[in-house]
C-alpha cells in the first residue's frame, strides 16, 4: 500500500512517518508541503493512500482533492476537531486529530485493510490513467459540501451551461466541468451520451421505451426520464443489442 503524506508542517510529517513504521503494509513513497505539490506527486506517482492535512497555506486539502481526476483513499490529519466533521459531508476513510494517537492510527489502518477487500483493478485499468472506470472514486465539491463518490453510484450527468449536475443518491451537486470534458474521461462501456445535455450510467437504467421521432426514453433508477436522440438511439441499440 503506497502512501503520500501531505502536510505543511515538517514536524507533523516526521511524526506521522515515525508512527507508520509500526505498519509495514503502508509504504510512504513521498511527502508534500502544500496542495500544489501534493497534486503533482499524486498524479505522477498514483499512490493508493494519502494522509492529508486540511488547513494549509494557499489551497486547502479539500481544494486539492477537487482538482484531482482520480482520488486515492484519504485519511485526513488535522488539528481542527470540528472543521470537517460538521462543515463537510465527506466519506473519507478516516479523520485523525493532531497530535495523532497510535491507537487511532491503528484503527484507521484497520479500516484501510478492510477497504482493500474490494475487487482489484486490472493491468489495463492501471495502465490507462486517462479513463476513469466505474470502480474509481472521485471527489465532488459543491460550495461547502463535499463527497467521495464511486463512479458506479453516479446515475446521470446533466449539462448546465459550463457546469454539470451530478446525480447520485438524493444529491445533485454542480461541478465546473463541461459534458464534453466528462465524456472524454468516462468509460463508454458504462457511461453513454444520450443527447446533447445528458450522460447516463447504463447500469442505472430501469426502463426503456420507444419515444417521439424514432428516439428512446430511458427511465433511471432515480426516477429521471432521459430522451435518447435519434442519432444516439442507433448507437444505443447496437451497444445494447436491441
Amino acid at each position: 500500500m503506497k502512501a503520500i503524506i501531505i502536510d505543511d508542517e515538517r514536524l507533523a510529517r516526521a511524526e506521522l512517518k515515525k508512527l507508520l513504521q509500526e505498519f509495514p503494509e503502508v509504504e510512504i513513497i513521498d511527502e508534500a508541503a502544500n496542495a500544489e505539490e501534493g497534486i503533482q506527486k499524486i498524479e505522477s506517482q498514483q499512490p493508493d493512500l494519502v494522509f492529508l492535512d486540511i488547513q494549509m497555506p494557499g489551497k486547502t486539502g479539500f481544494d486539492m482533492l477537487a482538482e484531482l481526476e482520480r482520488t486515492p483513499q484519504v485519511i485526513f490529519t488535522t488539528a481542527y476537531d470540528e472543521f470537517a466533521l460538521k462543515a463537510f459531508e465527506v466519506n473519507a476513510l478516516d479523520y485523525l486529530l493532531k497530535p495523532v494517537e497510535p491507537k487511532r492510527l491503528a484503527d484507521a489502518i484497520q479500516k484501510l485493510q478492510l477497504s482493500e477487500t474490494r475487487e482489484p483493478k486490472t493491468e489495463a485499468e492501471n495502465f490507462n490513467n486517462s479513463i476513469l472506470t466505474e470502480s474509481d472514486q472521485v471527489f465532488v465539491k459543491d460550495g461547502e459540501r463535499c463527497w467521495f463518490v464511486k463512479l458506479s453510484d453516479i446515475r446521470l450527468f446533466e449539462s448546465v451551461g459550463n457546469y454539470a449536475k451530478v446525480f447520485f443518491g438524493t444529491n445533485k451537486p454542480l461541478i465546473l466541468k463541461s459534458l464534453n470534458a466528462l465524456e472524454e474521461r468516462l468509460d463508454e462501456k458504462t457511461f453513454f451520451r444520450a443527447n446533447r445535455k445528458h450522460i447516463v450510467n447504463l447500469r442505472m437504467i430501469d426502463k426503456i421505451e420507444p419515444y417521439f421521432n424514432g428516439g428512446l426514453l430511458l427511465e433511471l433508477k432515480g426516477g429521471e426520464k432521459i430522451e435518447v436522440s435519434r442519432r444516439q438511439t442507433v448507437k444505443f441499440k447496437e451497444m445494447m443489442s436491441l
